[in-house]
């Protein structure tokens, strides 16, 4: 069973950055891609960014270009989520998935780390 864990969630203030890290507990290759998702109260759990493991291909909300990177080590089994200029509205608990085919569904998922930006 696939494991995919989360850290670097925190409080920061606006303009503040934060670096989040989800480690899978398999070789991220058993992917097509992995990516990062959002949920605030209260809305949809909404696709942040996402990077394809093979030719890292990456997608961005239109929320969130130009602040926040997405990258992977597959050395480390493990995907980053660079987050520069935080927004209040960036407020959400965040969850790294993958998936194991393009267009597929997103099967795995961590529990998920909270990133609070204060304004």
């Amino acid at each position: 069973q696939v494991q995919l864990t989360e850290s670097g969630g925190g409080l920061v203030q606006a303009g503040g950055s934060l670096r989040l890290s989800c480690v899978a507990s398999v070789s991220i290759f058993t992917f097509n891609a992995m990516g990062w998702y959002r949920q605030a109260p209260g809305k949809q759990r909404e696709l942040v960014a996402r990077i394809t493991t093979s030719g890292g291909s990456t997608y961005y909300a239109d929320s969130v270009k130009g602040r926040f990177t997405i990258s992977r080590d597959n050395a480390k089994n493990t995907v980053y989520l660079q987050m520069n200029s935080l927004k209040p509205e960036d407020t959400a608990v965040y969850y790294c998935a993958s998936r194991r085919t393009a267009y597929g569904v997103w099967s795995s998922w961590g529990q998920g780390t909270q990133v609070t930006v204060s304004s």
